[in-house]
């Protein structure tokens, strides 16, 4: 089996105005398509970040793929990962995912796996959960991930979506949204986005949230970095018992030295939240020093940046060893990306606790894939039966999304932009900002 085409699409969809600490989601979202086409007719497919430097950086593997053996593919780009700073410390403090150059090449990696994946699987007639080393579960179990957010549902001119969740800029408005997730889509978890409003405001909406959905619910808080040691303390002491169930603190302030910090100064108020992190700990080479520290007890994959879904298994088998939980990232993205997260997912045994998943807040409207959108049924996504991912592009929804890329002006993603044009021209991303 041989590659015959290798072909990139460059596509946009619509994204909400959702906050973090990084800022304010621009009204769309850049994606990456690749597709691999063997001598056989059969394609392989793979979705990933958006924008014109991951075009570029797949684009310059052109002469490495045409004309190979995609399983050897993967042997031959392995130094990809294996070697060169995006080996070692590649920490995203500082960097939105998908814009950090020191992890450009594990990115790149990863499509280029996940196709061959794909390509592989469909022609053998296997899942790529199967053919990546064997599932040990059929249903992959996702999180609720609220944001605070403007009102609005994305998109701009002519091209503007309705606002599904409406604003949610209080408690209340964000508990409602959750409540309304909750119903459609059967989420069991809540992952919240944090470090937005005064610390204050956020202790209460997940004392809300707790109020609403029970104490069997657990419930996560994620505030990248936005908070000091001392803030990071005062708020793990106030949700000791809503964080406690299932729960983790992830992120809550930078460096691996600040959340040891963070860490130690909990355990002495009889606190044993873990910490969680897809921020310290990007890489095999942030393990050691996380570990030594007690920086980290849950490490956030994603086969995205990490370099692939085979690299996502050695480091749950390396957390595993260490004592630590595993729990799954995510960005924007399109059910091409939710249905290989859900592989690598079904094909990872230390998976101890429910995937992030933006997923949720893009619509059918943009979908890429054959059929619409992935179903996600009491907040699970079944690993389809057929081989591969499981799915074909939908065409004419793919040459939407390339039109819409070359009509849109943004070529990376930006929140600090978009929060000094719509929220406050001085804006500036603060570490810590409380």
């Amino acid at each position: 089996m041989r590659i015959k085409d290798f072909r990139i699409h460059s596509i946009a969809m619509a994204d909400p105005p959702l906050r973090s600490s990084y800022g304010l989601h621009q009204p769309y979202a850049l994606r990456n398509v690749v597709e691999l086409e063997s001598e056989d007719g059969v394609v392989g497919i793979a979705e990933t970040y958006g924008g014109e430097e991951p075009a570029t950086a797949l684009e310059a593997l052109r002469e490495h793929v045409l004309g190979t053996d995609p399983w050897r593919l993967l042997g031959d780009l392995m130094p990809m990962v294996e070697s060169g700073a995006s080996g070692m410390d590649r920490s995203q403090t500082h960097h939105v995912p998908g814009e950090n150059p020191l992890d450009a090449d594990a990115r790149t990696y990863s499509a280029m796996e996940t196709a061959c994946l794909d390509l592989i699987g469909k022609s053998l007639e296997v899942p790529v959960c199967d053919l990546i080393g064997g599932r040990v579960r059929d249903a992959v179990n996702f999180s609720a991930y609220p944001f605070y957010k403007h009102a609005g549902g994305g998109g701009e001119g002519d091209d503007l979506r309705s606002d599904e969740y409406g604003e949610a800029l209080s408690p209340e408005q964000l508990v409602a949204q959750v409540r309304q997730m909750f119903d459609q889509y059967g989420f069991c978890d809540v992952k919240f986005k944090g470090g937005v409003l005064d610390p204050e405001i956020e202790i209460e909406t997940i004392k809300q949230l707790r109020q609403e959905l029970g104490p069997d619910v657990p419930l996560r808080i994620d505030p990248n970095c936005a908070w000091s040691v001392d803030t990071s303390v005062k708020v793990g002491l106030a949700l000791a018992e809503e964080l406690s169930n299932g729960g983790y603190l992830e992120d809550p302030t930078a460096s691996l030295e600040g959340m040891a910090e963070v860490r130690k100064r909990l355990l002495a108020e009889g606190v044993d939240t873990p910490l969680a992190s897809n921020v310290s700990v990007t890489s095999f080479g942030d393990l050691p020093e996380a570990v030594r520290l007690d920086a980290v007890q849950v490490v956030l994959c994603d086969h995205h940046y990490w370099g692939g879904m085979r690299q996502v298994q050695r480091l749950a088998k390396t957390c595993q060893t260490f004592g630590l939980g595993l729990s799954m990232h995510s960005n924007s993205h399109l059910g091409i990306s939710l249905l290989a997260m859900s592989h690598v997912a079904a094909a990872t045994p230390h998976l101890t606790y429910a995937c992030d998943t933006h997923y949720p807040w893009q619509t059918e409207r943009d979908e890429i894939a054959m059929g619409g959108c992935v179903p996600i049924e009491d907040g699970q996504v079944v690993i389809p039966d057929a081989g591969g991912l499981g799915v074909e592009l939908d065409h004419d929804q793919l040459e939407r999304g390339k039109e819409l890329y070359e009509k849109i002006p943004y070529r990376k993603r930006d929140d600090a932009a978009e929060m000094q044009k719509y929220v406050d021209p001085n804006w500036k991303r603060l570490l810590p900002r409380w």
